[in-house]
């Protein structure tokens, strides 16, 4: 069924796995943090302080622990599109120490993308600090004419990533060259080709303002891809600069192989896309203000991964059915606020 590894999407099993370790995938697990109406994290409630449901039949919390010490996968995703140039010196510095602070040692382990008119790993999970440092100083702003270039045949490692979806792979891994900003592509890639093939706790941070443009995911997909790969998504929105992936016309901008796609529509609410996002997968949605800075918000994100509950069940029913199924979790104490999931994929 689930294990822990594959919690919020019940990923699919390879087929080599043993019959163990089948019995073990009967377990569901839901990572948690409660805050109180303050907004403060609580984090000394006992088991018999929360309630879980799935599809609205009460569930029987079999596994508990506070404060878990398991190994947590962070994937970094970085929009390097014309719209966040003023802002992304500022991200890579903060990103760098938000890493050095969050990742335990021979623990833990990081990776960094950067998507804009394609989707790139930087660094692959390493638990490297000079590696990770080495991925955020190849983070650069977009030059549209080297991404048409690219996408049409140039330089990069092999053309074939054997998805069939026509997406290519550079000599720094993974690429999906598309119209614009492919902030759907590189959730769903993140979550599909790295985090679903990890254990232990899964997380995704996305540094952009939000807007999608050119991706052949949908929104609706990259969600379901966290949710299947058992990745929590935290979203941190940097406005950017107004208009820097727009034409004349609206959403529009550059063109590339997918810029006439959307002609005319106004500029999407990325605040709304992050919000859901993260909500749907049990993550927050963070805003960069003057009052609120990027190196402020990690350090919330931070104390929130090192403040998780870990809670596991096991269905009351031996076949739940294929699909999605929605996990209910709250604390008795009304005035407390539970985030988590919304819910996970049964795949036998």
């Amino acid at each position: 069924m689930c294990a822990l590894g594959l919690v919020a999407g019940g990923a699919a099993w390879s087929g080599q796995e043993t019959p163990k370790i089948k019995v073990e995938a009967k377990l569901v697990t839901v990572y948690a943090t409660v805050r109180d109406k303050h907004g403060k994290l609580i984090s000394d409630l006992p088991q018999g302080n929360f309630s879980l449901d799935e599809d609205g039949r009460p569930q029987t919390i079999r596994y508990f622990e506070r404060d878990s010490n398991v190994p947590l996968s962070l994937g970094l995703l970085v929009d390097t599109s014309l719209s966040q140039r003023n802002v992304l010196g500022e991200e890579r510095t903060a990103s760098q120490s938000f890493l050095d602070h969050l990742l335990r040692e021979d623990k833990d382990k990081a990776c960094i993308l950067h998507f804009d008119y394609e989707v790139e790993m930087l660094q692959d999970l390493t638990s490297s600090r000079s590696k990770l440092e080495t991925g955020l100083d190849l983070l650069e702003i977009a030059r549209p004419e080297l991404s048409r270039r690219s996408s049409s045949g140039g330089s990069g490692g092999d053309s074939n990533d054997g998805s069939g979806s026509g997406g290519q792979q550079s000599g720094r891994g993974h690429s999906r060259f598309g119209g614009g900003t492919l902030l759907y592509d590189a959730v769903y890639l993140a979550s599909n080709e790295v985090m679903q093939k990890q254990q232990g706790r899964k997380a995704v941070i996305v540094l952009t303002d939000g807007v999608d443009r050119g991706s052949r995911e949908t929104l609706e997909m990259a969600v379901e891809s966290a949710q299947r790969a058992d990745t929590v998504v935290y979203g941190i929105l940097f406005e950017g600069e107004e208009g820097q992936n727009y034409g004349r016309g609206g959403y529009g901008g550059y063109g590339g192989r997918h810029g006439g796609r959307y002609p005319q529509q106004d500029r999407p609410d990325g605040k709304k896309v992050l919000e859901r996002v993260a909500g749907e997968t049990g993550g927050r949605m963070f805003q960069v203000t003057k009052k609120q800075t990027v190196e402020q918000i990690y350090a919330q994100i931070s104390e929130e991964l090192h403040n998780q509950y870990s809670l596991g069940y096991t269905p009351d029913r031996e076949n739940p059915g294929l699909g999605f199924h929605a996990i209910h979790l709250v604390a008795k104490d009304k005035d407390l606020v539970v985030q988590a999931r919304s819910g996970y994929y049964y795949q036998p």
